[in-house]
Formats: C-alpha cells, structure tokens, sequence
C-alpha cells in the first residue's frame, strides 16, 4: 500500500465530502466526513458504473411494523451515513462500502488516516 495525499481535513466539514477526479488516471474517489470520520470510496458505482460520489447522502427509513398498526411507526436511522447512486439510488454503507438492498455487492473502500491536517488515502495502484 502507498499513501497519497488527497487534502485538507479542515476544508471538509461533517457532513461533506470532496471528490477527487480523476484519481490517478481513474474515475476518482469520495472522501466523505461522517461524524468527524473520514472516508474514502471508489467513484463507481458497481451496479452500472455510474458516478456513485456526487450521490444524495442521507439516512434511511425503517419500520417495525407498518404505520396503520396500534404503535406502529416510521423511523429515519443513520442520517448522514448511506450514499446512494445518482443513476438508480442503490444504497451504499459510506464506512463499509456494502450495498444495502443487494448484500454481495459492495464499491471499494480506502482507508484515510488524518495526518495533522492532511488526509492520507491508502491505495494500492494496481486495483484502483
């Protein structure tokens, strides 16, 4: 693995990201700030090669039981943590990279580490 420099952590606020395309030669990456955690994924999306990091990024709603049943209800979880595809809206996990309505499909992570103000992407070359 190598470290590449890709920015500033100050120019990334919570809730924002910054993409970097091209990326070395290739589509790019996302950096995303979640809760002051950086994160970094592939700017592919693997269900159609769309752009998947200019994406809406948002949360998700849940239910336990459907809202017209006695204390059924409609919750919205994990606001700020789920990509989804500006092509089809297929969810992505921003931590883990996972696809949340087809489990065995995930888009490549890097990890980031926070060097003073530097973020560090960990690549290897050859599979970006």
């Amino acid at each position: 693995m190598s470290g590449i420099v890709v920015g500033k952590a100050s120019e990334i606020p919570v809730g924002g990201r910054v993409i970097v395309v091209p990326f070395r030669g290739r589509a790019g990456i996302g950096i995303f700030n979640v809760g002051g955690e950086f994160y970094a994924l592939r700017n592919i999306c693997p269900h159609k090669r769309g752009p998947l990091c200019t994406g809406e990024v948002a949360g998700r709603s849940s239910a336990h039981a459907p809202p017209s049943v006695t204390d059924g209800f409609v919750d919205y979880e994990r606001d700020g943590e789920i990509l989804r595809c500006p092509w089809h809206g297929w969810p992505f996990d921003i931590a883990t990279g996972r696809c949340l309505v087809e489990p065995a499909m995930r888009v490549r992570t890097y990890p980031v580490t926070v060097d003073g103000d530097d973020l560090i992407i960990d690549v290897d070359a050859a599979t970006l």
